[in-house]
């Protein structure tokens, strides 16, 4: 997931598993927000290089990284995967979120994504570029939106299937 500021324009251009992809400006959000959907519909949302999230095929939470933190699903729990350096090396530590953490964050998630979807959906919004170029990527953004469940759930697996 990108982290720095050059790789939001990576990410149209090269993010080729994400086979329909539009980067947008949206009113409200203070950086560019890159949507794309895998060949199964799966979809992944960069709110900048910070917060990120992607989802399964049943709109299932299953990844993200938010506050620098990258977070994976877990049989339906969250998992935050945290890298801590020693000077003889670099750990991945695994710590489980409690109901109260995975909470705010699906709440934090719900209330980004209800407000991408009305920026959206009332027009405020500038289309950067989209991959393929004639597709009508922020009906197909909206159309994803509102056949998400209002209550988010969280994947069994990471993985996208």
């Amino acid at each position: 997931m990108s982290r720095r500021e050059s790789d939001r324009e990576d990410l149209l251009r090269e993010a080729t598993a994400l086979v329909e992809r539009a980067e947008l400006a949206v009113a409200g959000f203070g950086e560019p927000v890159i949507v794309g959907f895998r060949r199964d519909g799966s979809a992944s949302f960069f709110f900048g290089a910070d917060p990120v999230y992607q989802f399964n095929t049943a709109g299932e939470l299953r990844r993200a990284f938010v506050g620098g933190v990258l977070l994976k699903a877990e049989r339906r729990r969250l998992v935050a995967m945290r890298r801590e350096r020693s000077a003889a090396e670099v750990a991945l530590v695994r710590s489980e979120l409690s109901d109260e953490e995975s909470a705010s964050l699906i709440g934090a998630l719900r209330k980004r994504l209800d407000s991408l979807h009305a920026a959206l959906a009332g027009g405020s919004f500038t289309l950067a570029g989209q991959v393929p170029a004639g597709a009508d990527m922020p009906a197909r953004v909206i159309r994803w939106l509102e056949a998400l469940p209002t209550e988010i759930r969280i994947a069994r697996v990471p993985n996208v299937r």
